[in-house]
């Protein structure tokens, strides 16, 4: 290559590069949010927002444990890492994918060779400098197989992607930004592999494919989908070779290089449970699909990045100019490989082969939506790389015109603005609705935990909030956005350090538990099921179903003795479910222990608008159901006596009238601040209309949860008999136990 041609693909990486790194830097103004408010959600002392997603905290817990002491979870027993921070008692090993902790710590003690600089800011910025490398190596995959024309669109295409670049931006820091660069590197050096003459060259490439995608099993738990597309579709294309009489022994080598060199790497350097993942894979994709933790609640209907995208929801994360030109590409490409002169002229390098596989993969990213809308990052390597190809083969349809050449050079460079632009527009508009995960209310309620508690303090909160308040409270939590994955649990005992990995612990159970309590107006119940989750976990439930081998029964005996004295808790189990002495006594251990941990119960103002707490309360267990109760929320407007609401309550103080629906309530409770009114409107009514002026939220809830823990804590923010507020700001209330 000569200096000239150098020179250009340095200038086309640094467009690419940089379009992807400034369009990422605006979504530190916080557009979307009013300029009053926006110190809310900044860091007073780095003087940059908090990080977009909560998962980042944990990110920056593990970077901080590796620093401390070399290894990411926080403690070692019987040499498996053990992180007992997350899903406590009694924590889980710690088998998460470590290059993003690897890369922090190294960016981090580097930099702060010259600069003294935060772990949270090194992390912050990590995103923004790394992302737009999925766009340079996209440039450097298309151009070997098409032009720099071609490489130019299909790099900025990903980049400007609003999916991708919503990931990748300033204070994301995930995994997302690894899962188009090593994906593209795999396949691009898996073909260049296939390509290759020379043996020897086909050896490296080979090699460099399969460490490739070792490192992208340090990267992604997801890692093996591109472990699947290649060993299929290239033993597909062995197969049908060798059914027509073609050659297919350099298809052979390259596979087995590939396939045999990752899985070994993999297993030398990550461990066994990563190198059985391609072999069980699937099966979790199928769990996925269904509900791994039958009979209890499926968790992951719970969870938004898992929740099926809309058509529309597509369009706008991928931008429509990527879709559009993504499909185009594909038309041509295949028009063009259907006439072999037409494909001499226009694109000698691309094959069936990479057109096949490009369509598959394609194919594969639409299919993987049915599990969840974090999957659309799967489309976005193929359809960039397909609409430069389709690019670049216009642009050389293009030139054959008897036309001037600068004519033609500037409609080519007009083609690629009027292509590019509203990309760009559709990317920097999605970072504009980009909102802090984290505020001031949260850390300071963290760092308040941190400091006035004890370090054995649990906190018990929504899981959503776990990593944060494992990261900045350094508490254990009863369960966080890991332990939400996590299908089964290997059981730890409580009473030693060994580990059983022949058990199993249903995790979601934990998510019928908590929502039992908030749901629950018997105080008791409520403060029985913390102190047992709080101490021994899921033991008092798994141990009585070692008995009963009854899930349903399982729950009602627990639910039957969970609100009682001790004693009376021993007398219910022998004479009412006729257990034994030895039965009553294992059981009471886990159920109510003698000597409780500490824990506090966090609640915040967004626990509002999570509808499904009471319907995981009210699960019949026989029919694999949830309850359905009436629970509604919105936003409220007040002029004059007058309130209207998102979620159609309206009231009329001066007419006292209330209505939802147009449906009176059976109750009316207005809360604001420390001061709380009730009156009873219509006794046939099943549902009652609560006002929160503070958070400005109308509530709309069954009528037999308005003494409920929830609404004490969550909505009216009141002490109880059991519970007292210790700390307290505009949206964060922290907890404590008044009696036991």
């Amino acid at each position: 290559m000569d200096k000239r041609k150098v020179l250009l693909a340095l200038g086309i990486i640094s467009i690419i590069y940089f379009a992807g790194f400034f369009i990422s830097l605006d979504s530190i103004n916080l557009h979307g949010i009013p300029e009053k408010e926006k110190s809310f959600y900044m860091m007073d002392d780095e003087g940059i927002p908090y990080m977009y997603e909560l998962d980042s905290y944990y990110h920056y817990r593990l970077t901080k444990n590796f620093l401390e002491h070399g290894y990411l979870g926080d403690t070692i027993i019987n040499g498996i890492e053990w992180d007992s921070y997350s899903y406590y008692p009694p924590g889980v090993p710690l088998d998460y994918p470590p290059l993003l902790i690897y890369l922090s710590a190294f960016l981090y003690k580097l930099i702060n060779l010259f600069a003294t600089v935060p772990l949270l800011v090194v992390g912050f910025w990590l995103p923004a400098f790394f992302g737009p490398l999925a766009g340079v190596i996209t440039y450097l995959f298309v151009r070997r197989f098409s032009d720099d024309v071609s490489g130019i669109v299909a790099g900025l295409l990903v980049v400007l992607s609003p999916f991708y670049l919503q990931s990748t931006v300033r204070g994301w820091f995930d995994t997302d930004m690894f899962n188009i660069f090593f994906p593209v590197l795999v396949v691009w050096t898996f073909l260049e592999a296939l390509r290759a003459e020379n043996l020897k060259m086909k050896i490296i490439y080979s090699l460099i494919s399969a460490f490739s995608l070792f490192l992208f099993s340090l990267a992604w738990n997801g890692w093996q989908y591109s472990f699947y597309l290649i060993l299929f579709f290239t033993s597909i294309f062995i197969i049908w070779g060798y059914i027509k009489g073609k050659k297919i022994k350099n298809c052979l080598i390259t596979l087995t290089i590939f396939s045999g060199c990752s899985l070994i790497l993999i297993l030398i350097f990550s461990g066994y449970i990563n190198f059985l993942k391609p072999f069980y894979g699937l099966l979790e994709i199928f769990n996925l699909m269904g509900n791994p933790w039958s009979p209890w609640p499926n968790l992951y209907l719970g969870i938004s990045e898992l929740k099926k995208p809309s058509i529309m929801e597509i369009v706008t994360s991928l931008g429509f100019i990527l879709l559009s030109l993504g499909i185009l590409g594909f038309l041509l490409i295949f028009r063009i490989l259907k006439n072999n002169k037409i494909k001499i002229k226009y694109m000698n390098k691309i094959s069936w082969f990479l057109f096949l596989f490009l369509i598959l993969w394609t194919i594969v990213g639409f299919l993987s939506l049915s599990m969840g809308v974090r999957f659309i990052i799967l489309i976005i390597p193929p359809l960039s790389i397909s609409a430069g190809i389709g690019i670049g083969i216009l642009i050389k349809y293009l030139k054959n015109f008897n036309l001037n050449k600068r004519f033609i050079n500037f409609s080519i460079i007009f083609l690629l603005i009027i292509l590019i632009l509203p990309q760009f527009l559709t990317a920097h508009g999605s970072i504009n609705v980009l909102k802090p995960a984290a505020n001031d209310d949260l850390w300071e309620a963290a760092e308040w935990i941190k400091i006035n508690t004890p370090k054995e303090t649990v906190i018990i909160s929504d899981w959503s909030y776990g990593h944060f308040l494992t990261g900045i409270a350094e508490r254990p939590v009863l369960w966080d956005g890991r332990s939400a994955y996590i299908e089964t649990l290997p059981v730890r005992h409580l009473y030693g350090d060994n580990l059983t990995f022949d058990g199993k612990i249903p995790n979601t159970s934990r998510e019928y538990w908590i929502s039992k309590a908030y749901s629950t107006s018997n105080e008791s119940l409520s403060l029985g099921i913390f102190t047992m989750l709080a101490n021994s976990g899921d033991y008092a439930y798994l141990t009585i179903n070692e008995y009963t081998n009854n899930t349903t029964e399982s729950v009602i005996i627990l639910n039957d003795i969970l609100g009682l004295e001790k004693s009376l808790a021993s007398e219910i189990l022998s004479k009412k479910y006729n257990f034994d002495e030895n039965q009553v006594s294992t059981v009471l251990k886990y159920s109510h222990p003698s000597n409780s941990v500490p824990f506090v119960i966090l609640t915040y103002d967004r626990m509002m608008i999570s509808t499904s707490k009471f319907n995981i309360a009210g699960r019949n267990f026989c029919e694999e159901v949830n309850g359905n109760y009436t629970y509604s929320i919105g936003d409220f407007e007040k002029k004059g006596s007058i309130i209207n609401s998102s979620n159609n309550v309206t009231i009329n103080y001066e007419k006292n009238h209330f209505e939802w629906n147009n449906k009176k309530p059976f109750c009316f409770i207005s809360v604001e601040g420390s001061e709380i009114k009730k009156e009873y409107i219509n006794p046939n009514s099943n549902f009652c209309i609560i006002l929160q002026f503070d958070s400005e939220k109308s509530i709309v809830i069954d009528k037999r949860f308005e003494n409920s823990l929830f609404t004490k804590l969550i909505i009216e923010k009141k002490d109880t008999k059991n519970f007292e507020s210790i700390y307290k700001n505009k949206k964060v209330v922290v907890w404590k136990v008044t009696s036991c």
